[in-house]
C-alpha cells in the first residue's frame, strides 16, 4: 500500500477550496450521476453543489454506490473525494472500490483505497503522473502502480463503491466528489484552435 495524505478539513467555511493541477479540468458536469440510495434532501444535488457542509447520505444496504456515466469515452486522471471523520464519525467511508467500464455489466475494479479517519480532500490518482510527483496522504492505495496507466485512463463509466465505514457504520456520508482529466490538447489558452501546419503558422503573428 502507498500512503497518501488529505488536505485539512475546514468545516467552518461554506466552500473549501481544492488544489487542482493546472493541467487538469473538471469533468463532472459532462456526466450523469446516479446513487444506489439516498436520504431525502441528501442526494446527488448535495454531493455536487460545491459545498463541504452538505453531503450525500445513503439509505440502504452496503455497498453504497456512486455511478458516474459519460456519453462518450473520456480521459480521467484522478477522483477527488471530500470526507470528514471529525464531523461524520461512523458515517465516514473506510474502504472504497473504484471500478470502470462501459456500463454496469462490465465494470472492473482498478483501485481500492483504505481511509483512516480522513479529514478533507483526498486526491485519488487513477494513473501515474509523468515525472516526480508526490502523492497526497491520508489513505492507502491497494495498487500504487495503478495498473501501469500513465497520465489518464479512458472510460465511459465510473463506479465508486463504499464497502465499509468507520466504526462499522451502516450508512455513509460523502460531502463532495470531483472527477478530473487532462485539458484538451490542440487549443490555445483562450480556447482558440492551435495552429499546427507551416501554412497556418504564417498567420500566427500580427504584422
Amino acid at each position: 500500500f502507498t500512503s497518501i495524505s488529505a488536505q485539512p478539513c475546514a468545516m467552518d467555511s461554506r466552500t473549501t477550496s481544492l488544489e487542482v493541477d493546472e493541467e487538469l479540468r473538471d469533468l463532472g458536469h459532462e456526466a450523469a450521476w446516479f446513487l444506489s440510495s439516498a436520504k431525502p434532501g441528501n442526494g446527488v444535488e448535495q454531493l455536487r453543489d460545491g459545498s463541504t457542509e452538505s453531503f450525500w447520505q445513503s439509505d440502504g444496504p452496503q455497498p453504497h454506490l456512486i455511478n458516474i456515466q459519460f456519453q462518450r469515452k473520456v480521459k480521467v486522471s484522478e477522483i477527488c473525494i471530500f470526507v470528514c471523520f471529525k464531523v461524520d464519525e461512523s458515517y465516514t467511508p473506510s474502504r472504497i472500490s473504484i471500478r470502470i467500464g462501459t456500463a454496469h455489466h462490465d465494470l472492473q475494479e482498478i483501485q481500492q483505497l483504505e481511509l483512516k479517519e480522513p479529514d478533507g480532500w483526498i486526491n485519488v490518482p487513477l494513473a501515474k503522473p509523468r515525472g516526480d510527483t508526490e502523492l497526497p496522504s491520508g489513505c492507502t492505495l491497494r495498487d500504487p502502480e495503478m495498473g501501469g496507466a500513465v497520465d489518464f485512463i479512458r472510460t465511459h463509466f465510473i463506479q465508486l463503491a463504499i464497502l465499509t465505514n468507520h466504526q462499522n457504520g451502516r450508512d455513509t456520508h460523502v460531502r463532495q466528489i470531483k472527477v478530473h482529466g487532462p485539458r484538451r490538447r490542440g487549443h490555445g489558452p483562450e480556447g482558440g484552435l492551435k495552429l499546427q501546419t507551416r501554412e497556418l503558422l504564417q498567420f500566427a503573428s500580427v504584422r
